[in-house]
């Protein structure tokens, strides 16, 4: 991989720019505008026709496939919104749904003819020269570009994605229609969404112009793959920056099988429920760990490897999260697990679903009405429509509204959510997803965790031994998890300064409180107790000390008697 990073110039999404480039020409967006209505009034008048005959059952998937031919007839712009409502169970009934899956990846092509000046024009150079192969037609068609299969001189097997013709002109005039529709729309429309629906449609372009500057794909590629460096279970493609441009993107080229494509993942020896926790793991290390999330994670954009091993691919439509966000996705997680509705409510108000000054008790009891039943059904019984229809509902009820960013989570993780079922409609991803969480918080990499582990097992200043027990015997269940480690890391924490809080709280409960004696101590006792035989709590003991110098321990040492 080549370490020089071609940079682009500045190409982002300016929605006054737009409007001023249009405003002078307006004769192109009344043509375009006359266009998208023509479109949609005939699509629209069959609807009520057949609803006035009463022929809706027996034409819906015939409605349903003229809605995705009408949308891939008015191009890129709206091919996008599809593919977005595809991943809305909420807002589109599942006949269109099904549909407007398609558009991930059926979509026509554009001649190769073209493409390969493209690629000439962009990488400077005649296509025999860069290329010793390159497929005559592209392998595979989406909504921004289409990949060609080819080979280096150098002999590295590549993948060649080119940009559609055109593009940014397309986009520009569809975002700036879009947006006046929006912001005429806006006060007619019943909807809460704590903003109007503008900032939605500038939201949606700042990411449609982020995804078509594959320059700006390329970096995000190679950040991903550092952030997965040393997992042995994700694959990222190669980048190779010779030959990449703002239109044009080479990369390694994956050899594998979609992960819906279950036959040839079962054919080639792999275990697709396998495959499930690599994408729902991997999903979680993305929002949790490095903030950094792959926010369109579809069927066309994974692939199970014959090694194992899941490949990501197309990395143009990311996005980043805060550490207070992170911090408070766990929390918001622990509190749902453990059924904690009026703490969860705080974590709405911290991640911006709802606002400071709104008062959060009446909302607990609604939130248990909607997540009550949520943690022991499987995917198949209980998924993200039923979330979000109940949703819906208490949007109206109480004003719940959906930061941007977290758009693309949900959307993200309805996707991961429908591929999971594709694969096995048993399949249940809070046996995956919490004892990832329970992992994370017991051996507790960095201070912050600690410090959620702390507020996990300590209520109202008690030390809550069901809840440490709950975390170990869930945290178990991923064949990774060992509570040695996890106990010479609390070992060592003890001793630290920063465990002062902990080791006052410990010697009350080991002093004052009588629930020491009761059956939830005995029962967290024989859970670990295998575990933490004579000779291994010794190996802990004298890890946990090694870590400290003789000094370092003779300061600690007053500190723990000072403090208790």
């Amino acid at each position: 991989m080549n370490s020089q990073v071609p940079t682009s110039k500045n190409r982002n999404y300016d929605s006054q720019a737009i409007a001023r480039h249009y405003r002078y020409r307006p004769w192109q967006a009344w043509v375009r505008a006359i266009t998208v209505i023509w479109f949609f009034s005939g699509f629209i008048i069959n609807l009520k026709l057949d609803e006035w005959r009463g022929l809706s059952e027996q034409n819906k998937f015939k409605r349903a496939s003229e809605l995705r031919q009408l949308l891939t007839r008015l191009g890129p712009t709206f091919i996008k919104v599809g593919q977005a409502l595809s991943t809305r169970p909420d807002l589109i009934r599942q006949d269109f749904l099904n549909e407007l899956v398609k558009l991930q990846d059926q979509l026509p092509a554009f001649d190769s003819e073209l493409a390969y000046k493209i690629i000439s024009s962009e990488l400077g150079s005649p296509i025999s020269e860069i290329f010793s192969e390159l497929s005559p037609q592209p392998v595979a068609a989406a909504s921004l570009g289409q990949v060609y299969r080819g080979r280096l001189h150098s002999g590295e097997e590549v993948a060649v994605k080119v940009q559609r013709p055109n593009l940014r002109p397309v986009l520009s005039l569809d975002l700036y229609l879009m947006r006046w529709a929006a912001g005429w729309l806006t006060p007619w429309l019943p909807l809460n969404l704590g903003h109007d629906l503008t900032m939605i449609v500038d939201e949606f372009g700042t990411k449609l112009f982020e995804e078509i500057d594959y320059l700006n794909e390329a970096s995000n590629a190679e950040k991903f793959a550092e952030n997965f460096r040393n997992s042995s279970q994700v694959k990222v493609p190669a980048i190779y920056w010779r030959y990449t441009s703002y239109r044009v993107l080479t990369l390694e080229w994956i050899n594998g099988f979609k992960l819906t494509d279950t036959a040839s993942i079962r054919a080639s020896g792999l275990d697709p429920e396998e495959i499930i926790k690599i994408g729902v793991t991997s999903g979680l290390q993305q929002l949790l760990e490095h903030g950094f999330f792959h926010a369109d994670p579809h069927p066309g954009n994974l692939f199970a490897m014959p090694d194992g091993r899941m490949a990501y691919i197309d990395f143009g439509m990311m996005d980043q999260l805060e550490e207070s966000n992170k911090e408070s996705l766990v929390d918001a997680i622990v509190h749902l697990v453990n059924k904690e509705y009026d703490e969860l409510a705080e974590d709405y108000v911290k991640l911006g679903f709802l606002t400071p000054d709104i008062d959060i008790r009446p909302i607990a009891p609604a939130l248990e009405r909607v997540w009550g039943n949520a943690i022991g059904k499987n995917v198949g019984d209980f998924n993200f429509k039923t979330i979000t229809d109940e949703y819906s509902k208490l949007m109206y009820e109480f004003p719940f509204r959906v930061p941007a960013k977290f758009a693309l989570i949900i959307r993200s993780l309805i996707t991961q959510e429908g591929i999971a079922l594709s694969l096995n409609r048993e399949f249940k991803i809070i046996e995956i997803a919490y004892p990832y969480i329970a992992k994370r918080l017991l051996t507790g990499e960095s201070p912050e965790l600690r410090r959620r582990l702390l507020n996990v097992l300590f209520k109202d200043g008690r030390f809550q031994w069901q809840r440490l027990e709950n975390l170990i015997e869930i945290a178990r269940t991923d064949s990774s998890f060992d509570v040695l480690p996890t106990a010479q890391l609390g070992l060592q924490f003890l001793l630290s300064d920063e465990g002062k809080f902990l080791r006052r709280q410990l010697l009350i409960a080991l002093t004052e409180d009588d629930r020491l004696h009761t059956a939830e101590v005995e029962s967290l006792w024989n859970l670990i107790k295998e575990d933490l035989k004579p000779a291994r709590l010794l190996d802990v003991a004298f890890g946990a000390l090694a870590d400290f110098s003789r000094e370092g321990f003779a300061a600690v040492l007053p500190s723990f008697t000072a403090n208790n």
